[in-house]
């Protein structure tokens, strides 16, 4: 039904009071939650109070005030390559559009906490100038939709959305950034499904921990699967909940089962406060290597990191491919150049 999902959004809890209501709150979360942004739907707390590991990745900590060295608000230089108000132009042939800053559920490793959560949904009329801007430059084939979270738009406001991206002849591809049937499968409705269908969008879903695969969320991936949409995941790689190779076996067979094909496994990018979130580097080289030979081929993502100011996705498949200079690794991205992520020995 279209008004159980609008219901769960209504009823997001976003104060620490809340949040004290359905879970047992220790004294540095009770701290950390109080006068910062937040927001987690009852569902997904339903599921992350009964997970250890989730919880981490939700409910606030006191660690997220700490700003270590080579954080940034916006660490992948996003803004450096904004084209027009709700559009960035990184790749050559591809664009991303940021169509809200609203989440049903706020990460607390977000790499746009700059901006996810600090206004309200804009309307279609807001994004004349991005579309003029993709209609006159033909190099674009890819317009991946992100922000926030486009699936907690209106089935009116996206299918407008998607009708005048897909109206432009040389966009052949267009795929959706959404963490919804994780954190809202109620979402998942006929509806939805007819729009994605209609306009043959592809999902890049948001997937940390096999603890999400709820019997609610498979039913949510199969009805999408059903109605033949594409999906494949992305995973962040997180320190203390998904850093062991059992955990991102279970993770990436139980994708596999819902139709989701496991695409990048992410070196998490350092976001101002995130120093408690970032595995090592060898440590995402040390796992990746540990799954070839112990699970499907198919279930393999690759593990990449999010070049710091711009440089794209380079996936990483050995350590030959970087070098360390202090507390920094360097490496190159697909253009050559040369990027450097911190990761303190």
């Amino acid at each position: 039904m279209d008004s159980e999902w609008k219901e769960e959004l209504a009823g997001r809890i976003t104060t620490a009071d809340g949040l004290a209501e359905v879970v047992e709150l220790t004294d540095d979360e009770r701290a950390a939650a109080e006068g910062r942004v937040f927001a987690v739907t009852p569902y997904y707390l339903s599921v992350v109070r009964n997970s250890a590991a989730l919880r981490k990745t939700v409910i606030p900590r006191s660690a997220e005030k700490y700003r270590a060295i080579g954080e940034l608000a916006d660490p992948l230089g996003e803004e450096n390559h904004r084209v027009a108000p709700n559009l960035i132009h990184t790749y050559p042939d591809k664009v991303l559009f940021l169509v809200t800053a609203f989440c049903p559920v706020y990460c607390r490793y977000c790499t746009r906490s700059r901006m996810v959560g600090k206004n309200e949904f804009k309307t279609t009329s807001t994004f004349e100038e991005s579309f003029q801007y993709i209609e006159s430059h033909p190099e674009i084939r890819d317009v991946l939709i992100s922000g926030g979270d486009p699936l907690a738009m209106t089935d009116d406001a996206l299918d407008k959305l998607l009708s005048r991206i897909r109206a432009v002849p040389h966009v052949r591809m267009v795929r959706i950034g959404s963490k919804v049937p994780a954190v809202l499968p109620q979402r998942i409705t006929d509806g939805l499904c007819s729009i994605l269908r209609k306009h043959r969008v592809w999902l890049s879903l948001h997937f940390i921990h096999p603890d999400e695969l709820t019997p609610e969320t498979k039913t949510a991936c199969r009805k999408l699967a059903d109605s033949g949409i594409g999906m494949f995941s992305q995973t962040v790689l997180l320190k203390g909940v998904n850093d062991d190779t059992q955990t991102l076996v279970e993770l990436f067979y139980g994708l596999l089962e819902i139709n989701v094909k496991p695409y990048y496994l992410l070196q998490c990018d350092p976001v101002s406060g995130s120093a408690h979130f970032r595995t090592p580097v060898e440590k995402g080289i040390e796992l990746i290597q540990s799954l070839h030979g112990k699970i499907s081929g198919p279930a393999i993502p690759q593990y990449v990191i999010d070049a710091p100011g711009g440089g794209g996705k380079v996936p990483i498949l050995s350590s030959a491919q970087i070098r360390r200079e202090g507390d920094e690794v360097v490496f190159q991205n697909y253009e050559g150049r040369e990027y450097r992520y911190p990761d303190p020995m």
